[in-house]
């Protein structure tokens, strides 16, 4: 089962295009974040499962990879969580459409009861998304105000995975 997830990230103010990629396979579980990740993006691991998890959903016993393409492009920090986790819920099809979930770009730290936690530079990456056309964004409830005002990104505010799964399948 693979799933790609559309995100961001930034080289100085610089907006980058990332493809967050997950493939669930047989064999043991396993759980491997790759594309030149740094430590905070290593940690996502345990925030997402514990998030899946305490949100009320099933985490895959099973063999996860996670790509974060391209991969020359170093990632830095928590804003991958949530395209993480939404990754792993459309490969293990909870959520029912990888063509609603296609249509959006996905930023946001996961806390371990599943709550979306603000990030550090979603007015850039929403400019950057602008700058290249329209884009619906996916962002934290507290970085509304600062994606909200960018013209050509439609700014979609959560407070919780569950309700992201909610809104991507309704």
């Amino acid at each position: 089962m693979l799933a790609k997830i559309k995100s961001v990230s930034l080289r100085g103010l610089e907006e980058i295009d990332v493809i967050v990629e997950v493939d669930i396979s047989p064999g043991l579980p396993t759980f491997t974040i790759v594309g030149l990740p740094d430590e905070a993006v290593k940690e996502a691991r345990e925030r997402v499962r514990s998030a899946i998890k305490n949100t009320g959903f099933e985490f895959p016993m099973r063999r996860i990879t996670v790509n974060l393409a391209p991969a020359e492009v170093r990632k830095e920090g928590s804003i991958y969580d949530l395209p993480i986790a939404i990754g792993i819920l459309t490969a293990t099809e909870v959520i029912h459409s990888a063509d609603k979930v296609a249509e959006f770009h996905f930023a946001g730290e996961l806390s371990l009861n599943g709550g979306v936690r603000k990030i550090s530079g979603a007015l850039p990456m929403a400019i950057g998304l602008s700058n290249k056309g329209h884009a619906n964004f996916i962002t934290p409830l507290d970085n509304r105000k600062e994606v909200e005002i960018i013209d050509g990104v439609d700014c979609y505010p959560v407070k919780h995975l569950k309700e992201v799964v909610e809104f991507l399948n309704d």
